[in-house]
């Protein structure tokens, strides 16, 4: 989850995430955290208060005044959003799309969203679509029913009625430009005049008449305070800066995102064939024990796994989805010295479609909704006012739904995992259902006494406990009197819980978590499965010092397994604001993951 539950389409969140497709817009009934955003503080429920600057004097709001947006669908974005630009912008031309398509002509197709294939190649790899769909601003352009300044479609009070001329001339009315100036810059400029080009010579047209010698004096002021303050000069200035932040942002060689094996089985799945030429080699030094097992996104950027497998003895890592092991997506990378051979899944298989593990969705779902698996399960939830959106949108019609507002719900439900619970009606999921789906326990995260919000934070940033267990199934002929496990960053105990599924008992545990929610749910999964072993808990990897490990070996003969995945809040290509790779100040703690590693695997090698 993150630190804002509430922010609908944020491109700007620092997201606290562990994941590469970590997307918000939760809306909770109460205001748990606040965040101060330009004049408005702003709760995680997505309300808003004003401050002591007044409302409608405020510029941020005066720069979308200008383009033709009506105050009161400002103030709604702004309520739902905070004073973020881009986020303010897309609420305001989603309330436009919604607002111009007439309630009473049904067979009016609102264009609202960007276009995605409904076909199952969404569910093979397509690293394009929504495993970072804040990286990419490819819409929907293909069709004459909208004009795309920004990436965006319109449709007019009129339905698709209009020509692609009248939409364009309908944009820069909008915009705040005449129309006379608008037909002028269009027959000057050629047929296939693109809208910034129009924009260009419109301000440019602006700018001439307003330096022109012949004009009167006493006009000429007027004119250049109208270009200055509500015109041209600040219209270009500020379309010129929507563009460019609209552009898709040029990865560099070093942020470049590693090519991932397709499929993404990794060295075998239960479900397909092993791959033939499965070659792996392990340096002498790192044939365990202690094993050692890392995880984190594969999507991060190119140079990070470089870098982790440069600081963990060169290893390959081990790509894998969740979707061979259950109904959700979730592409991850595992570096580790375990053995491949003689691996077997957890019993029963859990379920590995949609229709498999929520059986009761089936009688709802509509035919052309073609998904069968879930996309990667998120940290946050899809809001009340989008499913009442949604809602809204397919309810019009008799029959199906236009193509048009069948894209726009199915991106919306691929985004944020949505499913059908009634008639036109879909809903996120319950945290129990994400429990179910990532394999852990049913009420898993109810245990501490944790709030909702938490449950689903704390889930998201989970691991995927049937595609662990695969991997660490190897270790149960080889520590059958029990484990000594140590567990950095341990987060709700997915490695216990895969361990303890095994059938490997837990002798020992020694679980690193920052969080006391988190550690409040292993503490008591620990007691209701009755674990005999000891759990130890500590609080921060940064503090658990040489000494300590000395003190800890001794007390128990050392570690037979070193687990963890450290936090990718710096890696995930969702993450816009601080993408900083293992500099960053979350992320980097992946060198404490490795300090600890070594430390263990020297202390353990003199004590033998």
């Amino acid at each position: 989850m993150d630190k804002n539950p509430s922010g609908e389409d944020n491109d700007d969140i620092d997201w606290d995430t562990e994941d590469e497709l970590e997307i918000q817009d939760t809306v909770f009934s109460s205001c748990t955290n606040l965040r101060t955003t330009g004049q408005h503080v702003v709760c995680s429920n997505g309300e808003a208060s004003s401050s002591s600057v007044p409302f409608q004097s405020s510029k941020f709001i005066q720069q979308f005044v200008v383009m033709g947006f009506t105050e009161e669908s400002i103030a709604k974005a702004i309520e739902q959003n905070g004073e973020n630009s881009d986020l303010v912008l897309d609420a305001l031309l989603t309330f436009k799309a919604l607002d111009d398509s007439p309630e009473e002509q049904p067979s009016t197709s609102p264009q609202l969203e960007p276009s995605i294939s409904s076909d199952d190649s969404f569910s093979e790899y397509n690293e394009n679509i929504l495993d970072d769909v804040y990286e990419e601003d490819s819409w929907s352009s293909d069709s004459d029913n909208c004009i795309n300044p920004v990436g965006r479609c319109y449709l007019n009070d009129e339905g698709s009625s209009l020509s692609g001329n009248e939409k364009t001339l309908l944009f820069l009315a909008n915009m705040g430009y005449p129309e006379e100036e608008g037909s002028i810059a269009m027959k000057r400029c050629g047929p296939e005049a693109s809208l910034p080009e129009l924009v260009d010579f419109i301000c440019a047209a602006q700018m001439a008449r307003a330096e022109d010698p012949y004009l009167p004096e006493d006009v000429k002021p007027k004119l250049k305070h109208i270009l200055n303050d509500f015109g041209g000069y600040k219209k270009r200035k500020m379309y010129n800066g929507l563009c460019k932040r609209k552009k898709p942002r040029e990865i560099s060689a070093e942020e470049e995102t590693i090519r991932l094996p397709k499929p993404m089985i990794g060295f075998g799945v239960p479900t397909e064939p092993v791959p033939t030429m499965v070659q792996r080699f392990l340096p002498k030094k790192t044939i365990g024990p202690p094993f050692f097992y890392y995880e984190n996104v594969a999507l991060a950027p190119k140079g990070v796994w470089d870098t982790i497998k440069r600081f963990l003895y060169e290893i390959e890592p081990e790509f894998v989805d969740s979707r061979y092991f259950s109904a959700t997506q979730r592409k991850r990378g595992y570096l580790h010295n375990l053995p491949i051979e003689n691996r077997f899944p957890l019993f029963p298989l859990p379920p590995r479609t949609i229709h498999e593990a929520l059986p009761l969705s089936k009688k709802w779902w509509p035919s052309w909704d073609t998904r069968t698996k879930l996309n990667c399960l998120q940290t946050a939830i899809g809001s009340a006012k989008l499913t009442d959106k949604i809602r809204k949108a397919v309810e019009k019609y008799d029959d199906e739904p236009p193509l048009e507002v069948q894209k726009y719900v199915l991106y919306q439900c691929k985004k944020w995992n949505l499913v059908w619970v009634g008639r036109n009606k879909v809903a996120p999921l319950e945290p129990d259902e994400v429990e179910m789906l990532l394999g852990f326990p049913k009420n898993h995260t109810r245990g501490g006494g944790i709030s909702r919000t938490d449950r689903y934070k704390s889930l998201g940033n989970s691991f995927q406990v049937d595609t662990v267990a695969y991997h660490l199934s190897v270790l149960k002929d080889l520590f059958p009197d029990g484990i000594n496990v140590l567990s950095l960053f341990s987060g709700i105990g997915g490695g216990e819980v895969a361990l303890y599924r095994l059938g490997i008992r837990l002798n020992n545990v020694v679980s690193v978590e920052k969080s006391e929610a988190n550690r409040n749910i292993v503490r008591s999964w620990w007691e209701q499965t009755n674990q005999r072993g000891n759990l130890i808990h500590f609080d921060d990897v940064q503090l658990l010092s040489r000494d300590c490990l000395e003190k800890l070996i001794g007390s128990f003969g050392g570690f037979d397994l070193v687990i963890g995945g450290s936090p990718c809040n710096n890696l995930a290509g969702s993450n816009r604001v601080s993408r900083d790779g293992l500099e960053g100040k979350e992320s980097s703690l992946f060198f404490d993951y490795v300090r600890i590693l070594d430390d263990v695997k020297s202390i353990m090698s003199r004590h033998r």
